[in-house]
């Protein structure tokens, strides 16, 4: 027999934290183990808590300011109010009553960052606990699945990715040929119905790849015929373009006799609502990928494009762009040049063709900003770079009327640093806001640190 035992809450917010758990576990089948072991991990880090909506006005002043769409201004200041950007400039700030001020001389202001494509929030403990990883499902065709619901706001893993200056992330479903749709997140918030920045943006497709797979040595001979690499990825293909069929003819009714969830998840492809996101590096899957968006009238993105570079006037031409996955790796093929993933963006650039950055996991995207600051090295300018991960990015997903860049009337989600934000020596984020909101940049690595300094009568000014 099982005792009961009544469940003690020290807020409100542990109520709402465990039925958002609750719902997440559920809508996406893992276990009861999961759900324990995400609300271990959710009291764990009940000490950063979200920050309160701007009560008043905020002004920084003596800052060089990086704006994000190529421009600096020295000696700047920059006014936010209610959440938006009203004023920027440089010189002296303007007056403005019962503002509080902050004196960033000898600082740099910059856009927050954006990370497209990731499994932020959705995986805690990558290849341990199972129950902590929640970022696909079973099935191949699954446009209809909806990562946003399965974002885990209390995860140990967003503090340590803010602290950096990455300020809104992309949570991105994976597993199967469809993976499902993804939106776009700010990373302070309560649950993820308040971490929702702009919901269902686009679906996520990984197009089949015909590889030459070899036989181990010593393996069986069978007499039975298997399929070859490229028979199986044509059948997949054709999977996917019956789907898309039946989906554009659904779209094009306006009241269906019976309602499909996954044609339903599917008509903002059709309407211009949503992008398609496909995960292809070779040059001839962002070939194929792009005759198959351009077929049915659909904005694609092409995620990873690691042969990008072979095709940059097909993607100039239907203008497709290209979320790069990371500079820090090898190329792909054995004859190409050790430096290509950090040239690559300077390629893209001077090519015409729109490019953003991502990181490899949840984890190491706080090293964004660093493989964004390497491509400096090899072509990019700073601010180029800088675009790269901030308006390039915002433009691919969409978001870029309310962020990306220091404007007005955009949504105050910016950081001051005291030195470079695309180098690791001398990046330090002093001071964050998102939506004009002064977050917490308190994390587990910073308490571990100051615990260990103490111990050992280290000096420390996190």
């Amino acid at each position: 027999m099982f005792k009961k035992r009544k469940m003690k809450f020290k807020s409100t917010q542990d109520i709402k934290s465990l039925s958002a758990i609750w719902r997440r576990r559920f809508s996406g089948g893992l276990t009861f183990a999961g759900l324990l072991l995400s609300t271990i991990l959710a009291y764990g880090q009940a000490n950063i808590s979200p920050a309160a909506p701007q009560s008043k006005p905020v002004i920084i002043t003596g800052a060089t300011i990086h704006v994000g769409n190529g421009q600096v201004v020295s000696n700047g200041y920059l006014v936010f109010d209610k959440g938006k950007i009203t004023a920027i400039g440089e010189g002296a700030a303007p007056n403005a009553s019962c503002a509080d001020i902050i004196y960033a001389t000898g600082k740099q202001l910059y856009p927050g960052f954006i990370c497209p494509i990731t499994t932020l929030g959705l995986v805690e403990i990558e290849g341990g606990a199972r129950g902590t990883v929640d970022d696909a499902e079973t099935g191949e065709l699954n446009p209809n699945l909806q990562s946003l619901v399965a974002y885990n706001t209390d995860s140990k893993v967003i503090p340590t990715i803010r602290s950096n200056g990455i300020l809104l992330a992309q949570p991105t479903p994976s597993g199967g040929i469809i993976s499902g749709q993804s939106s776009v997140v700010q990373l302070d918030a309560w649950n993820w119905q308040d971490a929702a920045y702009k919901t269902d943006i686009g679906i996520h497709l990984t197009w089949p790849v015909a590889r030459v797979q070899t036989r181990r040595r010593g393996a069986p001979v069978t007499a039975v015929p298997q399929e070859t690499p490229a028979q199986r990825a044509q059948k997949a293909i054709d999977a996917i373009t019956n789907l898309f069929a039946e989906a554009k003819a659904y779209a094009g009714l306006s009241k269906p006799d019976t309602k499909n969830i996954r044609f339903e998840a599917m008509r903002g492809l059709f309407n211009g609502t949503k992008k398609l996101f496909v995960n292809a590096d070779g040059a001839k899957e962002i070939v194929q990928a792009v005759a198959f968006a351009k077929k049915f009238g659909i904005s694609g993105v092409i995620v990873g494009g690691n042969e990008s570079y072979l095709v940059t006037n097909v993607l100039k031409e239907n203008d497709v762009p290209v979320i790069l996955k990371e500079t820090q790796r090898l190329p792909d093929r054995d004859e190409d040049d050790v430096y290509l993933p950090y040239k690559l963006p300077k390629i893209l650039q001077d090519a015409g063709v729109l490019y953003g950055l991502t990181g490899t996991g949840f984890w190491r995207q706080r090293n964004l900003p660093f493989e964004a600051g390497e491509a400096v090295g090899y072509g990019l300018t700073k601010e180029q770079a800088l675009s790269m991960i901030t308006l390039n990015n915002a433009k691919i997903l969409g978001i870029d009327k309310t962020t990306g860049t220091l404007e007005v009337g955009k949504d105050a989600n910016l950081f001051i640093s005291t030195g470079d934000a695309l180098d690791m020596i001398t990046l330090h984020v002093e001071t964050a806001f998102i939506q004009g909101r002064d977050i917490n940049l308190d994390n587990l690595h910073k308490q571990l640190y100051k615990k260990f300094s103490a111990k050992y009568g280290l000096k420390t000014d996190l």
